[in-house]
């Protein structure tokens, strides 16, 4: 039967674990990225579609809604600009780590089916005591 352990030793053991520390460095790490492609987007690509709306500045470019006692906005902008965020970090991501993995995973199984088409199949025993015999048999006749 298996012994149970206490909070705190499993708590040990879990964070002793491999997985959690490269989870943390992925989740630093993706932070860092979400940064840069933030800037890059807020710098770059914000300004030239905000070329293209009235207020010249996408972030800042709302709708107004009118009510019955205040105007209401709606910030489309920033929502654009989330948008915009998100998929610039997911091709960033599928460019630089999907793809080159997905290579990676098929260029090592066709590697490892290259492997195992070399290396014949081992005969069955029936197969061994079939050949033993035969060469019994020719052994007797010569």
């Amino acid at each position: 039967m298996a012994e149970k352990k206490g909070l705190v030793e499993g708590f040990k053991e879990f964070i002793a674990g491999g997985n959690v520390i490269e989870l943390a460095v992925a989740v630093v790490i993706g932070a860092a990225f979400a940064a840069i492609v933030n800037a890059a987007v807020e710098t770059i690509i914000n300004p030239l579609i905000g070329a293209f709306v009235p207020s010249g500045d996408l972030s800042s470019w709302t709708i107004p809604i009118p009510g019955l006692f205040d105007t209401a906005e709606l910030g489309i902008g920033a929502l654009i600009s989330a948008v915009i965020n998100f998929l610039a970090i997911a091709l960033v991501v599928y460019l630089f780590i999907v793809r080159p993995y997905n290579t990676f995973k098929e260029r090592a199984a066709a590697k490892a089916g290259v492997a195992e088409e070399e290396a014949a199949p081992l005969p069955t025993e029936q197969e061994l005591l079939i050949q033993i015999r035969d060469l019994l048999e020719k052994q007797k006749s010569a």
